[in-house]
Order: C-alpha cells, then structure tokens, then sequence
C-alpha cells in the first residue's frame, strides 16, 4: 500500500455482525476493518474472531481488508493474532500501539502479516515516529476518541485540542513513508459535521479517514479526494513547468510541485 493509493475511507465493522459483513461486499470503501475489540460484546469474542477469518477468506475485490485485534493484556489478544496469522487476511490494526519493542512482538507473532498501529494514548503519540519506524507498519490511524479521554479534552471542546497530537502522527507518518488515517467522526446524521472533519484531516496531511457507518463513506472519499478544479490545475501546472523555478499563474512553483500534482493525479487515477 504505498501513500498515493492510499484508502481514504476505513469503515469498521463488528465481525460479529453477518449481515454487515455481507453488506461491506457492496459498498465503496476502499479499506474495510473487520473489528475484534470495541465494537464487539465481551460473550461474543471467539464468534467474531471465527467470523472474520471466515470473512477473510472471501472475495473483497479492490477493497483492502484489515482485521483490527484485541489489544495487549487483553485475554483475547494471542487468539487474534493466532487467529489473523493463520487466515488470508495479511492486514492487522493494532489498538492502543504504545512503543516499538510492542509493535515489533505482535508483527513478528503475526508470521508476515503488515500492521497498521493505532494511535490513541499519550504515550504512543510520543512514540508514533520509533513506532512508525518498525518494519511491517504500513500505516498509523489517529484513535482519537481514546485520545480525548486520555488528554482529558472535554467532549464540547473543539478538535483545535488535539491538533498537536494529529501533526504529530502525520509527521511521524511522513518522517518513516507511510500511510496515515485520521480518526473516527461520532456522528452519524451530521453529514456536514463530517466533511468539515474529513476536510480538516486532508488539510493536517492524512491520507484517509476511519469511519463507523456506511453513510460516511460518500462525504468522506469526495472530502479526500481532489476536486475537478485541483486536478485541472495539477494538468495545467504540469504541462507549463519548464523546469526550475518559475511562475505558473499566480504563483511560483520548482520541481517539488510538479511532483505534487503528479502524485495528485495519481491519487484521483487509482483503480
């Protein structure tokens, strides 16, 4: 998964749940995370992790599949690594990813599998770019409703308060050449709500965003994606660069941003 073909929308789903697995066949997600941990009651653990093996083994098409585990200490964490390693699904979200010796042990116990680590505590915000080092981390995904309840941010406040904490896992994600996934949005009939979010998170630098309802998913690709005229300027911008420094329209441009609006391109053109 390089960056320019990055998803821009993670939806999660309880792999509990039979019928939304079915659903997700359907949809326009690009990414979609069979969830093992929060989205799933405590007596139904072992069924969802059944479920999502079962699920991994069919066809998902273009879409990526990604199994988000139980967490460390968690009596059901080894069973879900076992459980991903030994499926077809070579994708796994690890929740609450704190420091680089745990990301590396739960790589390595997933026999091969790549991992997308979670960001969600203040400790793993000071550790996102050694945790984003690791080999076998593709990409980092800001949890940032944990996030507001470590740092304490009132559920009223602003998502000003975390924004330290979201360049933070951008830079880290950057720095090691990676994907990065903004957070989750909480509300599910505020359609507005959301592309104001998703465009804020486009802006900070993140590749994608998680989502927690199919409904999400349209606002969200059309948030992340370029827009026709970001694309009419990226051709034209292209086909004007001569090479160096030199003005194109209103403004000056070099090599950098021919790269950039290569890689815009890119990103609209992917399958």
């Amino acid at each position: 998964m390089t960056t320019a073909l990055a998803p821009r929308t993670a939806l999660f789903l309880p792999a509990s749940n039979a019928r939304a697995i079915e659903k997700a066949h359907g949809l326009d997600a690009e990414m979609v995370i069979l969830d093992l941990e929060d989205a799933v009651k405590p007596a139904l653990k072992d069924e969802a992790r059944a479920m999502a093996v079962a699920a991994a083994g069919e066809d998902w098409g273009a879409r990526i599949l990604a199994i988000r585990v139980n967490g460390r200490g968690t009596a059901e964490h080894d069973a879900d690594l076992a459980a991903v390693r030994d499926s077809a699904c070579r994708l796994a979200v690890l929740p609450k990813a704190e420091s680089p010796d745990q990301v590396a042990a739960v790589i390595a116990a997933l026999g091969g599998a790549r991992l997308i680590a979670m960001i969600e505590t203040p400790r793993g915000v000071l550790n996102a770019a050694a945790i984003a080092a690791v080999p076998g981390v593709i990409g980092l995904l800001a949890g940032t409703n944990d996030l507001r309840a470590e740092l304490r941010i009132p559920p009223v406040a602003s998502r000003d308060s975390l924004s330290l904490a979201l360049q933070s896992i951008v830079l880290a994600a950057r720095a090691a050449g990676i994907c990065a996934f903004d957070g989750v949005f909480n509300g599910l009939d505020d359609a507005d709500g959301l592309a104001d979010e998703a465009r804020h998170g486009r802006a900070l630098g993140f590749d994608g965003k998680s989502l927690i309802h199919p409904n999400q998913i349209a606002t969200t690709a059309l948030a992340f994606g370029p827009t026709d005229a970001e694309l009419a300027d990226a051709r034209a911008l292209i086909e004007a660069a001569t090479g160096g420094a030199e003005r194109f329209r209103d403004r000056m441009i070099e090599a950098m941003h021919v790269d950039q609006a290569r890689a815009l391109i890119a990103r609209a053109d992917r399958p």
